[in-house]
This record gives structure tokens, C-alpha cells and sequence, in this order.
């Protein structure tokens, strides 16, 4: 059995664990709110236009925005994935890290697959074990806002409709609670269209024309859909932290509360050795 000196330093060290991850929950939990807002609020807009952007999609020819609709021999991928800049969020980085993997050695083993990184986490993973990262945004946090995600997705929807690649596919955590958060694989480009597209269009009316709509609409929903999704992955990594840091703390507790009997009893031990030697003294004395 450790001596009380090591067990006193342990229970110090674990005191000192508690406290810290204690006050990272507290931290996510603020950053959280804030951040479940931006998603709450942007994803009702998001998915209203991404339905009017696939009915559109449907009727139209290369020359009025189909582009982004059209659909080719996948040879050419490219995967965004978006991940944090930061650890200690438990599995959500490995998660979309390990998705991706999979994703390139085996649905896409016949392509070739490039990866756009947004996050530090997977930057580093991906570029450590020599997969091909085309380009990484880990700076996009420090000032995360819609203008800043337009100039990645413009890049992307030019790099499909050059032909550099023939199908771009999103890697994200989708928020679902504070607890929970889902790994989202998305298709981004081109655009899925519904397989009735007969009539697709028939509930709207378009002003001044068609083409003059489409040509602002598709860009723009396709900007707001990638912004969707890092909102998505923000809100759930504040959600991870809390979660992962809430265990931290709880399990910090049990281990001190664990170390403090170990404590007690050596204490205990130590004492009734003690007075049994002095016991033992006295009766030798005695005798």
C-alpha cells in the first residue's frame, strides 16, 4: 500500500484535475448557448432553401445554373470536413476523422479523394498520416461568420463546375442535444434533384424570371448550406466539451473520494500500529 505522503499528493493532484475541469464545463456550457442559438435560429432558413434549390435544380440546363446539378463519373472527390481546433471534446473529432477514412478506403477506393479541412484536429491527423489535404481552414473560428464560410464554399462550387472534381461530399457533427450530436455525410455537389421532377416547380411563381432567381439562388443556398453545417459542428463541440468535462469531473470525484478512504484506512493502520507497539513496550516494562 502506497504511504500516506503519496497518497496525500495523489489526492491533490485529482483535487486540482476536478477543479480545472469543472470550470472547462462551465466555459462550454456558456459557449453552448450561444452557439445552439446560431444553429437553431439558421437551420429552418437553411433547409426551406435547400428544398426550393433541389426543386429548381430539376428544370434547368447547364447554361442557366444546372451545373451544380450535374451528375458525373465519380473519379474525383473532394471531402469537407469539419472538425474542431481544439481537444478534450471526447469522440467528437475521431469520429469525423474515422468517417472520412472509411469513406476514402472504401466507398471512394476507385476515385481519386482530396480533403479541404476545416479544424485543426483533422488538419494535422490527415496531413500526420500522408492522405492528400488540399487546402485547411483552421482559422475560420477566430472570426466564424457567413461571409468568411462564402469565400470556402465559392472555391468549392469552382472547383466542381472547372471539373476538378465530381462530387464534393460534407463530414460533420450534426446537433442534436448537448449529449448527443450525429455525424452527418452530405452530399454537396452536385445538387441532388427529386426523381418526380415533373411539376417539381409548379407552386411557384417566378419574378422577374426563372433564370435571373436561379442564378442568385443557387450560389447562395449552397453557401448558406455549408455555413449550416459548421454552425452545426460548433454548436456540437461545445456540446462534446460540456459532456466530456461533466464525466471528467464526475469521475475526478469518485477517484478522490476512492483516495480519501485509502487515506483514512493507512491513517487508521499506521495509528493502531502505533499504539500497539507502545502497548507492547508498556508490557514489556511491566513484565
Amino acid at each position: 500500500m502506497a504511504n500516506l505522503k503519496e497518497i496525500r499528493i495523489r489526492i491533490s493532484s485529482v483535487g486540482s484535475t476536478m477543479q480545472i475541469t469543472s470550470a472547462m464545463k462551465m466555459v462550454s456550457a456558456s459557449k453552448l448557448k450561444r452557439a445552439q442559438d446560431a444553429i437553431t435560429q439558421m437551420r429552418p432558413y437553411a433547409i426551406k432553401l435547400t428544398e426550393l434549390l433541389v426543386n429548381l435544380s430539376s428544370t434547368l440546363d447547364s447554361s442557366e445554373g444546372g451545373a451544380y446539378s450535374e451528375n458525373r463519373d465519380v473519379k474525383k472527390v473532394l471531402l469537407v470536413t469539419i472538425t474542431s481546433n481544439r481537444g478534450l471534446c471526447g469522440g467528437f473529432n475521431a469520429n469525423i476523422i474515422k468517417k472520412a477514412k472509411s469513406l476514402i478506403t472504401n466507398e471512394y477506393k476507385d476515385a481519386q479523394t482530396e480533403i479541404l479541412s476545416i479544424g485543426r484536429k483533422s488538419s494535422e491527423d490527415f496531413t500526420k498520416n500522408g492522405f492528400n489535404v488540399l487546402s485547411t481552414h483552421d482559422d475560420l473560428y477566430s472570426d466564424l461568420t457567413f461571409e468568411n464560410t462564402s469565400e470556402i464554399a465559392q472555391s468549392i462550387m469552382d472547383s466542381f463546375t472547372d471539373g476538378q472534381y465530381d462530387k464534393v461530399v460534407l463530414l460533420y457533427n450534426q446537433f442534436k442535444n448537448a449529449a448527443t450530436q450525429i455525424v452527418m455525410n452530405e452530399s454537396y455537389l452536385p445538387v441532388e434533384t427529386p426523381e418526380e421532377s415533373e411539376g417539381s416547380v409548379g407552386d411557384y411563381i417566378f419574378e422577374p424570371n426563372q433564370q435571373d432567381i436561379v442564378e442568385t439562388l443557387i450560389p447562395k443556398t449552397l453557401k448558406t448550406q455549408l455555413f449550416k453545417a459548421v454552425l452545426d459542428s460548433h454548436a456540437s463541440e461545445h456540446g462534446a466539451r460540456m459532456t466530456a468535462m461533466h464525466k471528467a469531473t464526475d469521475n475526478a470525484g469518485e477517484l478522490k473520494k476512492e483516495l480519501t478512504l485509502q487515506y483514512n484506512k493507512a491513517r487508521q493502520a499506521a495509528i493502531t500500529g502505533e499504539i500497539l507497539e507502545i502497548v507492547g513496550g508498556a508490557e514489556a516494562l511491566n513484565g
